[in-house]
Order: C-alpha cells, then structure tokens, then sequence
C-alpha cells in the first residue's frame, strides 16, 4: 500500500475517533442534546473500522496509529477549541511522527 493511503487512514480514523469522542464530550460533559451522544458513538464505530484497511498487522497499527492520535488532537484543539499549541507540542508532535514512520513504514 502507497504510504499516502497508508497515511490518509490514519487521519480518517484519527477524525473519527477524535470527532466522535468530542460529541459524546459534548453531551455528556456539557449537557448538549443526547443525539449528538449517539451520533460521537456511531462515529466512534466507524472508527473502529477504519484501521482494519491497514497493511500491517494490529499491534504495529494501532501502535502507529497512538502517534498519529497525538498529532491530530493537537491539531483539533487549535482550530476547534481554539487552543494554540506551544513549541513542545509541535515538538513533541514531530517525535510521535517520527516513531510512526520508525514503526510503520520502515523496511522489513
């Protein structure tokens, strides 16, 4: 599989895992109407079949995948809740990618 696919997975189920959690946040937390509970947990699901089109097996996947999970929040939280990440997120932001592509991507 082309590493752009490879890579366009994981940010689909990085948007669903995270998206889906922020609805179920959003309802549970802060009061926000049950629907969006149900919806965050159907998107939640999806989530869960996302990852299944990797190449690799499960452990090195979702291994990968935590890297990619630290990016995408960091990213969620600047342009949704509007929190402006400092230099050691973007620091520790790289290093997650780095081990990402260490475990995914490295020849075997």
């Amino acid at each position: 599989m082309p590493i752009g696919r490879s890579i366009a997975l994981f940010v689909i189920a990085g948007l669903c895992e995270i998206g889906g959690g922020y609805l179920v946040w959003q309802w549970w937390r802060n009061g926000s109407w049950w629907g969006l509970g149900v919806l965050g947990g159907l998107v939640l699901f999806l989530y869960g079949i996302v990852p299944t089109y990797q190449p690799q097996h499960f452990s090195r996947t979702y291994a990968a995948y935590g890297g990619w999970f630290v990016v995408l929040s960091i990213l969620w939280g600047w342009g949704i809740d509007h929190t402006l990440p400092d230099r050691y997120d973007v620091l520790g932001g790289l290093i997650c990618l780095i081990g990402v592509a260490v475990i995914m991507y490295a020849p075997r």
